[in-house]
């Protein structure tokens, strides 16, 4: 969900909250929103947690990894698939790689924090 539609929703929530049932309304709308906030950062610990356990930028089969990508996934898709952290490739902040044990690699290219597109590389 875009983030921008996401606090949009939840202001209108409060202020719906707030009209109908003065503080109290307000005070449950403000509550619900933090509770969705710290459910989304668990999520965001776990992802990182599993990620911390295997090394940057390897996966299992590249070509499976390869299989499962598609336009518009974020980082945190692709980290909980493979559940590694990526390799940095070069100065750029939006290129990664994630290797398998066969000498195969797949190069992500992320366009404003979303998957634009991906290649797969074997070796010859």
């Amino acid at each position: 969900m875009n983030p921008l539609l996401g606090w949009a929703l939840a202001a209108i929530f409060a202020f719906a909250s707030w009209r109908a049932y003065g503080i109290a309304g307000f005070a449950f709308a403000a509550s619900v929103t933090v509770f969705w906030l710290l459910l989304q950062f668990n999520r965001a610990i776990r992802v990182m947690k599993n990620a911390a356990d295997m090394p940057v930028g390897h996966v299992d089969s590249a070509v499976m990894f390869h299989a499962k990508l598609k336009t518009g996934m974020t980082m945190m898709q692709v980290v909980t698939s493979t559940k590694s952290l990526g390799r940095k490739l070069g100065a750029g902040e939006n290129d990664w790689a994630w290797a398998d044990d066969g000498g195969r690699s797949v190069s992500l290219h992320f366009d404003r924090g979303r998957l634009a597109r991906w290649t797969i590389d074997t070796p010859t």
